[in-house]
């Protein structure tokens, strides 16, 4: 049942994201007068579709992406029986300036981009999250022989200083640290009143694709979820509990709970917790479970940083969402340029199936969760298409701009291969995420 909803939920989501994606084509096409023959949302056989105007909308087979057919658009065409008409239609998508091209190029990354800021704008003026003021940069975990541990980091220390920026936030530390595997950088950390440096470098996690230090920020642990059937469910631990000792052990990372968890080996783990300012202690048996292929030992909750939500106003909340999508497209360009030096492995890619399982935890965590990873496909998406990779748009801005530089048109030879390269390499780009997302949820023998 669950697949069949995450399967569910990925349609929508992706839907939505080719849908606004099209519509940014179409509706600049229509705007520079392009005939436009058709809109699809989906490719291969028709299922269903209607006659607008002279313009054809349908639905087919394959769900996952989409199209719009523009008069004379196709590489090709105007050397067909018909193709030299075609070209001299003033309607024709080839007649057109190539700024006009470009622009109807870029409309539908461009829709996407909006589509991203306007979520994030809706989804802060309701709920915002912010930072306790307890937040403030200090280790609550140091995994035994990870890269911070052989360091000389210990679990207190507050970073004033991570690769050359004051007092940064942990967000910016994580991000930095995802994306520099193998790369030394310094970290200064304030411990009894005294400033204390060292060089640390983060070690490639083979499993995540990713740079790793081995640490987390301090902060409260609160329940964001709870599963059904197991024991934490049945003792009555409820979403929004702050978790404060396990065995006896302080609780100031999610990661400290599940080392407890899984070194009990099945014994009960004895809990307290607050709610509504009262503590309650409880006995919670764990079960075991497989995950990512490997059996361990779980209670059923899912943790989460305490974090204080605020309502924004329309104008602070576009503020804050434009300065998120903003570092968000920058990111996935630096992940892009880490994964070509090496620092990140191309198994941090995630596909459709990793997609579809996370567009249904967020859909049943709520609709605050889908709208916000709608949000980060839709740059994601947006990003993904900027790249000048031919056949994507990016690729078709690409030749259009050389194309005005040398003031004349690539011959049709050299646009017919550049097409099948990018074909070539698109799929397999498809193939090695499919690959990479069976590899994640197939048990590890």
């Amino acid at each position: 049942m669950t697949i069949v909803e995450n399967i569910g939920w990925v349609l929508v989501l992706i839907g939505i994201m080719i849908m606004i994606h099209e519509l940014g084509h179409y509706w600049a096409a229509r705007y520079f007068d392009v005939r436009v023959e058709a809109f699809s949302f989906g490719f291969g056989p028709k299922l269903y579709g209607f006659q607008w105007g002279e313009t054809e909308f349908k639905i087919c087979a394959i769900l996952f992406g989409g199209y719009v057919k523009m008069a004379g658009e196709q590489i090709g065409e105007s050397i067909k029986p018909s193709g030299a008409e075609e070209a001299a239609n003033p309607r024709s998508f080839l007649a057109k300036p190539r700024w006009q091209r470009m622009i109807i190029a870029f409309a539908g990354p461009f829709m996407n981009i909006m589509l991203a800021v306007a979520l994030l704008t809706g989804l802060y003026m309701v709920k915002y999250p912010k930072l306790p003021e307890s937040a403030n940069g200090t280790v609550g975990l140091v995994m035994a022989n990870s890269a911070a541990a052989k360091a000389g980091i210990r679990e207190g220390d507050r970073v004033v200083a991570f690769d050359g920026a004051r007092n940064p936030q942990w967000e910016d530390i994580l991000m930095k640290e995802i994306q520099s595997a193998g790369v030394p950088m310094n970290v200064t950390v304030e411990r009894a009143g005294q400033e204390v440096s060292f060089t640390v470098t983060p070690e490639m996690d083979q499993k995540a694709g990713v740079g790793s230090l081995g640490w987390a920020e301090q902060a409260e642990i609160q329940i964001g979820g709870v599963e059904e059937g197991m024991d934490a469910e049945r003792k009555g631990l409820q979403r929004g509990d702050i978790l404060l000792f396990a065995n006896g052990q302080p609780i100031r990372s999610s990661y400290r709970l599940r080392e407890i968890v899984r070194a009990s080996q099945g014994k009960p783990v004895e809990v307290i917790y607050s709610r509504n300012g009262q503590q309650i202690t409880s006995s919670i048996q764990p079960s075991e479970r497989e995950t990512d292929g490997q059996k361990v030992f779980m209670i059923g909750v899912r943790l989460e940083p305490r974090v204080q939500y605020v309502a924004l106003s329309f104008g602070d909340a576009l503020v804050e969402s434009a300065s998120q999508n903003f570092k968000g497209a920058t990111m996935i360009f630096s992940f892009i340029e880490r994964m070509i030096q090496g620092r990140m492995s191309p198994k941090s890619l995630e596909g459709p199936i990793r997609i579809a399982q996370l567009s249904g935890d967020a859909a049943r965590e709520g609709a605050d969760a889908f709208f916000a990873l709608m949000a980060m496909v839709s740059l994601n998406l947006a990003v993904f298409n900027l790249l000048p990779i031919p056949i994507l748009d990016g690729g078709v801005m690409l030749m259009l701009f050389i194309e005005m530089i040398w003031r004349r048109d690539l011959s049709m030879q050299v646009k017919e291969t550049v097409m099948k390269f990018g074909f070539v390499f698109l799929m397999c780009v498809v193939v090695f995420v499919l690959y990479n997302d069976i590899s994640k949820v197939l048990p590890k023998s």
